[in-house]
């Protein structure tokens, strides 16, 4: 009878990443998120802090560390962008969690899967920030188009499966 290997959960690789990479890098996404659309107004649909959140929190395959890894982007997010100061930050510790505790179930290495996390995330935060900015905040005046959304995480999954490629790079094996 031929001998079957299965890949438990706890044998997916939980990687770190150096303290200059867990900063500069989101700080750098977000910088360019900030200003890239005021030369390029088109590219309001890209997301880099999102995928910088995504990638993060899949990597260390740890809830709180997502969560944690999630606000702070936001935060920082909401700082630059204008927004009242928690949109973003709630948005991305929510999907900060939901990544990494993905990342404990999934193999988050495989294009597929990598693919479909950052459409799913790009929809889900499209969907958190509308409730709560729609229900929290009470803005009865904000819409959503979820054509608009579908093209928004499209764009940002094709923008992320090259990023994560290169962020790569710089994961340390625990």
């Amino acid at each position: 009878m031929p001998s079957r290997s299965y890949t438990s959960r706890s044998e997916f690789e939980q990687y770190s990443f150096n303290v200059f990479v867990t900063i500069l890098v989101p700080f750098a996404l977000i910088l360019i998120q900030a200003y890239l659309p005021i030369i390029f107004p088109r590219l309001l649909i890209l997301d880099l802090p999102l995928i910088a959140v995504i990638f993060f929190a899949v990597g260390r395959r740890n809830p709180i560390l997502g969560a944690l890894t999630g606000a702070s982007i936001g935060l920082v997010q909401d700082m630059l962008t204008g927004q009242p100061i928690g949109i973003y930050g709630i948005a991305k510790t929510i999907i900060g969690y939901i990544a990494s505790s993905i990342g404990l179930q999934v193999d988050v290495e495989n294009i597929t899967t990598r693919i479909l996390m950052n459409f799913g995330f790009s929809i889900l935060q499209s969907g958190l920030l509308f409730l709560i900015q729609h229900y929290l905040l009470g803005l009865a005046n904000y819409k959503i188009s979820w054509l608009h959304e579908l093209y928004r995480a499209i764009f940002n999954t094709l923008v992320a499966i090259p990023l994560f490629l290169l962020l790569d790079r710089t994961k340390r094996r625990d």
